[in-house]
Parts: structure tokens; C-alpha cells; sequence
């Protein structure tokens, strides 16, 4: 049996082996997904507490 032959039917085994396993795991896209709003709730939450803390500091009276 020459090599091609053989990674060819390895190859076919292989793939037939994966689609009969149903449960392959979730896909990427809803972990990105998830993923992105919790980067855009954090930067939402960094902005609001700057921009809080600046206006505290802000109030705080200079000496004379």
C-alpha cells in the first residue's frame, strides 16, 4: 500500500470519527461574543468611576 493510500484512508477514518461524535463542544462565537460585552461593561465601568473621581477630586477646596 503506497503512503498516499494510506494517510488517504486515515484521513477518511479519522473525519467518519468525527462526525459521528455529536457533542464536539460549544462554538467560538458566542464565547467572543460574551467575551466582548464584558470588555465593553468593564470599559463602561472604568470611564463612569474616572469620571466620578475626578469630579470628587475636583471638589476638594485648594488652600489658601
Amino acid at each position: 500500500m503506497s503512503v498516499f493510500t494510506y494517510l488517504q484512508v486515515a484521513l477518511a477514518a479519522r473525519l467518519a470519527e468525527l462526525r459521528s461524535d455529536g457533542e464536539r463542544g460549544d462554538s467560538p462565537v458566542p464565547t467572543a461574543v460574551i467575551i466582548f460585552g464584558l470588555v465593553a461593561a468593564a470599559i463602561t465601568v472604568t470611564a463612569l468611576v474616572a469620571t466620578r473621581a475626578e469630579g470628587w477630586m475636583n471638589a476638594i477646596p485648594t488652600a489658601p
